[in-house]
């Protein structure tokens, strides 16, 4: 997979974004995508085929993978770092909006098109709430799926076609654990980045809109 476009993407938001949205922006680049691609993805890249069960029942492999492993951890964690940088989509097309705008009505509308107020701060807003969820969801679906943050060494499959209750083998699982480790701590250091972020942005234009109010009463 070309992770070029998400690159792409992460480095175009940054230009809008506030010191805190600059965090988030660095931890989701350099301590998720990269660690993904230099080193995760290698780790359960046989996943499959390093799952071994002590009987050789034809079938009974596979059956018991797709049982413990539904949906692969890092097939997985690839779908949660597009999904959760996509709502950034939403700010950029704002700006391309507003510059658009400009440029077909050769008139000045905005100070500075990629300001961070009026409409953007609400799609702003929106954009973090989206992201924020959606981390959580993705955390969710990784504790339901696998039955807790962990990776066992032995897991027990009655599942039919095997002719028993058989033992199955997980390959690298202390790898595979500190990595689920680092996704996890990953993932709630976003959500506290972007919570704090739209807490600073809600403050900040709230104490802006009361002291115009309060300037006005005054004039």
């Amino acid at each position: 997979m070309s992770w070029a476009f998400l690159r792409d993407l992460l480095s175009g938001v940054n230009k809008y974004s506030t010191g805190i949205g600059r965090i988030w922006v660095a931890v989701v680049f350099m301590f998720r995508l990269l660690v993904y691609v230099a080193a995760a993805e290698n780790i359960w890249k046989h996943e499959h085929d390093e799952f071994e069960c002590n009987i050789k029942q034809p079938g009974c492999e596979n059956v018991c993978f797709d049982h413990f492993f539904p949906v692969s951890h890092i097939r997985l964690w690839a779908l949660q770092l597009i999904m959760v940088s996509t709502p950034s989509l939403l700010v950029v097309f704002h700006v391309a909006y507003r510059e658009n705008r400009e440029k077909h009505h050769n008139q000045k509308f905005y100070r500075n098109p990629g300001k961070i107020d009026g409409g953007l701060l609400c799609t702003y807003l929106i954009s973090l709430i989206l992201k924020t969820g959606l981390e959580i969801v993705f955390l969710v679906l990784f504790y339901k799926l696998y039955n807790g943050f962990k990776i066992p060494r032995l897991v027990k499959c009655d599942i039919k076609p095997c002719p028993n209750t058989v033992d199955c083998y997980i390959s690298k699982p202390t790898e595979k654990m500190i990595f689920l480790y680092f996704l996890v701590a990953t993932s709630c250091l976003c959500i506290i980045l972007n919570l704090s972020e739209l807490s600073y942005l809600i403050f900040k234009y709230s104490i802006k809109c009361y002291l115009k109010r309060h300037v006005k009463k005054q004039q």
